[in-house]
């Protein structure tokens, strides 16, 4: 064994996860086997984020520091005093006797630090790094240790989180003005049999604009088919946006859950009632970072014919604290419905076609054919040590007992991690799907780009899911 035979960093407790704020404390131990002479023994803390041109690169194009912070442990001319273990002997200037020595440490952590975060363009890192510098043409001895910062956030910090207001009626009634959820209506016409035209009238909406991990997103959709053929069925996806500023804005969009239901016959209007349990995923946005910005949509689509629309929903810590608007799936329409169009009459030929089926006031239920979410959330918390428990199957937020859990990774596998002297615990999840990317453009109205092609491997999840969006660059 060399000199040197243990050089490591260990934070108070064994914690990983800290709070902006928070002091910060830990430990320098070195084990020595023979004297090491020193100049200084010294410890920084440090956050910074780093962003790439090219996918798990490090060598960044971007970068900005959160905060930089140094200690000197001690130092040769020992105007510092070197703590060592109470049976060694003291310590001479400028060199370390052979044994274990200790050199605690403590940082306050700046209350404007981002959280964690690590994707394939860009990362969030916060870290404690220590060396023992040695007399020139001698080698330095260093050593690090990640630790992660949460700042939660708030759902009920964003504005109209509930829903927006439902414009004011000519005579005020009384108590607060009256919310409607995320709501979203697409109208597409089309032609088919070469000659004949038609629409559909796609609507989509969700009880409310923000969820924590485990809650249920619930989504109801009303599409109107106003033609003589049958549509495509209808998907619905939780998207997953990520953009990192580089020399130039990079995009990375990748599918995080998918649904999929029937179609709808022709000249028949259909309900679709269903929930999507939000997996562990990073936060929106990132405040206090300016080089990556973190954005959720929940989508859903015909292919045939082609017609979407698209509803932002934020991903948080702290639960809204008001009762979900939507119902339990059932029949009927929502309170926040629009108000129901009845198309003209069809041509006579079509009409006769579509004498004796359901008119469309009286719509039909749409079934679920597959769904992403093969294996239940509640396992996946469950098999995390100290986990909050998840919220209930019907959509409800559940106050947390314990400080909210971090996500950092938008990978296959998610450090998932709460409160505790435990170190990180890989989720066992299989929501969150490594990406498939694709040429596919953005699903929310701008511009196609060019995209970054990866992997063709397939898991046996990923089946079940249409090809993935993959990152582009304006």
């Amino acid at each position: 064994m060399g000199r040197v035979q243990l050089f490591e960093i260990s934070l108070s407790h064994g914690r990983v996860v800290y709070s902006p704020g928070e002091p910060l404390a830990g430990t320098v131990r070195v084990r020595l086997g023979a004297p090491l002479p020193f100049r200084a023994i010294r410890v920084t803390c440090t956050g910074s984020c780093g962003v790439s041109n090219k996918a798990n690169d490090a060598a960044w194009v971007a970068e900005e520091d959160y905060f930089n912070s140094s200690l000197s442990l001690a130092d040769k001319d020992l105007r510092r005093p070197v703590p060592t273990a109470p049976h060694l002997p003291p310590v001479s200037a400028g060199s370390l006797p052979a044994g274990e020595h200790s050199f605690p440490f403590q940082f306050l952590l700046p209350a404007t630090a981002p959280t964690s975060f690590e994707g394939p363009f860009g990362k969030i890192v916060h870290q404690v790094r220590a060396a023992i510098h040695t007399p020139r043409f001698s080698k330095d001895h260093k050593c690090s240790l990640v630790f992660y910062i949460l700042s939660p956030l708030n759902l009920n910090s964003i504005p109209d989180i509930e829903g927006s207001s439902l414009p004011t009626p000519a005579k005020p009634l009384p108590g607060p003005p009256p919310k409607q959820p995320n709501v979203a209506s697409a109208t597409k016409k089309f032609s088919y049999k070469l000659v004949k035209t038609g629409s559909v009238v796609l609507t989509a909406s969700t009880d409310l604009r923000g969820y924590v991990v485990g809650q249920a997103l619930q989504l109801h959709a009303d599409i109107e088919n106003q033609s003589g053929k049958d549509t495509s069925p209808v998907v619905a996806s939780l998207l997953q946006k990520v953009s990192y500023k580089a020399k130039r804005w990079i995009h990375d969009v990748r599918t995080i859950a998918e649904v999929e239901g029937a179609g709808v016959k022709a000249w028949r209007r259909a309900q679709w009632h269903e929930q999507i349990l939000v997996p562990a995923l990073p936060q929106s946005a990132l405040p206090g970072c300016s080089l990556i910005h973190i954005d959720y949509y929940l989508q859903v689509s015909l292919k045939a014919p082609e017609a979407t629309v698209t509803l932002p929903v934020f991903i948080g810590n702290i639960a809204v604290n008001h009762a979900p608007l939507s119902p339990r799936p059932g029949p009927g329409l929502p309170p926040w419905a629009p108000p129901l169009v009845v198309p003209s009459a069809p041509p006579q030929e079509e009409a006769e076609a579509a004498a004796g089926g359901p008119h469309f006031l009286d719509p039909v239920s749409l079934s679920t054919k597959s769904h992403s979410q093969q294996q239940p959330l509640l396992a996946t918390l469950g098999s995390v040590p100290g986990a909050p428990e998840p919220c209930p199957q019907d959509g409800s937020p559940a106050s947390y007992p314990l400080r909210p859990p971090l996500c950092i990774s938008t990978g296959a596998t998610v450090p998932y991690f709460a409160e505790g002297s435990g170190g990180p615990v890989p989720t066992t999840s299989t929501l969150i799907l490594p990406p498939e990317y694709s040429s596919w453009g953005y699903p929310y109205g701008e511009s196609r780009a060019r995209a970054w092609q990866g992997g063709d491997a397939r898991s046996p999840m990923q089946t079940l899911l249409s090809p993935c969006r993959g990152p582009t660059v304006l």
